[in-house]
Order: C-alpha cells, then structure tokens, then sequence
C-alpha cells in the first residue's frame, strides 16, 4: 500500500516556475515508477511526465519537454516536478501516482493516486 500526497502547487503568472512534491508513505516506495499527470474539469488525464523506479529514465509529454523535470529522491520517498516557463494551458490539478510494474504514459497500470494539487498560470 503506497498512500501520495502532493504539494507546491499555487497561482503562478505566465513564464514563471513552480515545484511540485510527492510524498509517499511505505517503504516500497523505491520500487515504484512514479508518474505525474493532469486534469482540467471536463477533459480526461492527462499525461506529464514519468520517472523509473531507480531514476535513472524520465519520459515526457511533448507538450511539457524541455519545460518540466521529474526527479525523485528514494532516501525522501518523494518525487518532483520542476515546472519552468509556465504557460496558461498548464492550469490544471496535477496529480502524481505509483506504478509497480513501469513508468507508463498511460494512466493504466498507476494503481496509487495522490488527491493532487491545483496550479494556475495567469496571463
């Protein structure tokens, strides 16, 4: 059982920086790929970014490459996302979550969600 809980999240203007937080009870954490996806109201998840259970492989959406850094600290049970360049369109409640078998894009195969955290990118 793998229990997440985000923070850093807030209101931000357009070009600015955020850095999100998971933290993750259990001591199986290591063992997790970690996600991070988002959620406006009235559009499905959507993908972010995700880590490998060691760090050592980082995968992300198009839409946030060489914007957003995922990194994780297995000593911390925590994992980040560094959030630069803000855009208006990365308004959403971002949500980080736990898969025991690979670091997916699909939120398929993430059997442990965080209730998430709200970021807002004003113009």
């Amino acid at each position: 059982q793998v229990q997440l809980v985000e923070s850093g999240g807030g209101l931000v203007q357009a070009e600015g920086s955020l850095r999100l937080a998971c933290a993750a009870s259990g001591r199986t954490f290591s063992s997790y790929a970690m996600g991070w996806f988002r959620q406006t109201p009235g559009k499905e998840r959507e993908f972010v970014a995700a880590i490998t259970a060691s760090g050592g492989s980082t995968f992300y959406a198009d839409s946030v490459k060489g914007r957003f850094t995922v990194s994780r600290d297995n000593a911390k049970n925590t994992v980040y996302l560094q959030m630069n360049s803000l855009k208006p369109e990365d308004t959403a409640v971002y949500h980080c979550a736990a898969n025991p078998y690979y670091a997916g894009t699909n939120s398929v195969g993430y059997n442990y969600w965080g209730q998430g955290t709200q970021v807002t990118v004003s113009s």
